[in-house]
């Protein structure tokens, strides 16, 4: 490696921004690392409802997991999950609630059917998934509250509960 003393001045500036990007760049890789071995037992365990649903929790693991939300809508802070998988099916995106919404809740959106995702859970977790009769597009929930619903070609499955009232309030 060449002395930097050695190198004329608009070179060394051209160095040592090189090195101040390669030293950004390995600092960032992290943020965005692969999928944590734990995603399926953390996430899969929250949107089965089968834990309190604190959408700080879940909003803090997934920043730390997967970086900041890259938008912020109806209610809710999104994810984006490229490589993850829940029960055998690629998960896209990840719903965590912000503030304003009236639930706390944390949501995935999956690359199957329905039918096929609440199939797998039974298989796998042993919870059974009933159809809701009424609803406009195909709704299933678990006895523990969790729901399975369409979005477009995919499923939206997720975990809502009622926000706790405050202290001073109870």
């Amino acid at each position: 490696m060449p002395q930097h003393s050695s190198l004329p001045s608009p070179l060394r500036s051209i160095f040592r921004w090189a090195l101040l990007f390669v030293v950004l760049l390995a600092i960032a890789q992290p943020l965005q690392a692969k999928v944590p071995s734990h995603f399926g037992v953390v996430l899969g365990n929250g949107l089965l409802c089968r834990d309190q649903t604190s959408n700080r929790y879940y909003f803090d693991y997934m920043v730390r997991w997967f970086g900041q939300p890259y938008k912020r809508e109806g209610g809710a802070w999104w994810f984006r999950t490229p490589e993850a998988k829940l029960w055998g099916f690629a998960v896209r995106e990840v719903i965590v609630s912000d503030e304003t919404f009236p639930y706390r809740f944390v949501g995935a959106v999956a690359d199957t059917t329905p039918d096929k995702l609440a199939a797998a859970i039974t298989r796998r977790d042993g919870l059974r998934y009933a159809k809701i009769t009424g609803s406009a597009t195909p709704v299933r929930e678990t006895s523990t509250g969790g729901r399975i619903a369409y979005a477009d070609t995919r499923s939206k499955i997720y975990c809502a509960k009622f926000k706790p009232l405050p202290p001073a309030l109870r």
